[in-house]
């Protein structure tokens, strides 16, 4: 089965279609991990899951919120992380390319999400945006015991320091672009057994669907990138990458 590991069907840009975007992701036999972003996104994740069979949920406060939250949203995450169908903290992490929320408040509110997965046993989902070293070094620091970066865009002797820490990383659209050297190589290069593919939806759509609105029945397309910079199959891509979620989700 393929899975898209890191989706936004909660996102406005499906507010005029989700229920036949949902329907064709079921048509086509895809599982889908949808996101959190903030408290809202979350509870809507949440409800996404348990409306359907094949879409499972991430709670948690995107570095671009972290300035808005509440007092009481690790109380109110943790509360949503009950839920059997919730299978990580995410995503959360560091964003010093849009700066929206200050840095120190991104950072304190990252370390506050990693205690919340530690205490809950859960997988972080991590996005790091142009803030690779302070990421790492709160990884190193905080030790969660299982994580996905979320759009891989490090180099990969940092990929190297982050498998060591239990990290896997996932791939989307990008790696179709032309230009996209660093990721090519990196996806090219790294253990097989710690590739997952994303979508990130709506954002990020691969080419030749670049500029449209993504969606994870796109996934197959990542794949057959993925499958021709490793000199594999699709269908390997596939399983490998299923087993690969399995290890870091136990789904």
């Amino acid at each position: 089965m393929f899975v898209d590991v890191h989706a936004h069907l909660d996102d406005e840009a499906f507010d005029s279609d989700r229920e036949e975007v949902l329907e064709k992701i079921k048509e086509a036999g895809i599982m889908v991990i949808n996101a959190g972003s903030d408290i809202a996104s979350s509870q809507m994740s949440v409800k996404l899951a348990k409306e359907h069979d094949l879409i499972y949920a991430c709670v948690g406060v995107h570095p671009h919120d972290a300035q808005n939250v509440q007092k009481d949203y690790i109380k109110e995450l943790e509360e949503l992380a009950k839920n059997s169908k919730v299978v990580g903290i995410g995503e959360i992490g560091l964003d010093y390319y849009y700066d929206l929320s200050d840095r120190e408040t991104q950072k304190r509110i990252f370390i506050e999400q990693l205690d919340l997965a530690k205490s809950l046993n859960l997988p972080v989902v991590i996005h790091d945006r142009d803030a690779h070293q302070d990421t790492l070094d709160i990884l190193k620091d905080s030790r969660p015991a299982k994580g996905l970066m979320h759009c891989y865009s490090g180099s990969l002797e940092m990929a190297q320091e982050l498998i060591r820490l239990g990290f896997y990383f996932s791939f989307g659209g990008v790696i179709t672009f032309k230009n996209a050297k660093k990721p090519k190589e990196v996806a090219s290069k790294l253990p097989l057994e710690r590739i997952l593919l994303e979508t990130d939806c709506p954002y990020l759509s691969p080419e030749p669907y670049r500029g449209k609105r993504n969606d994870p029945t796109r996934i197959p397309v990542i794949a057959k990138t993925l499958a021709e910079l490793r000199g594999i199959t699709v269908d390997e891509i596939k399983d490998i990458t299923f087993a690969n979620l399995r290890c870091l989700g136990g789904l």
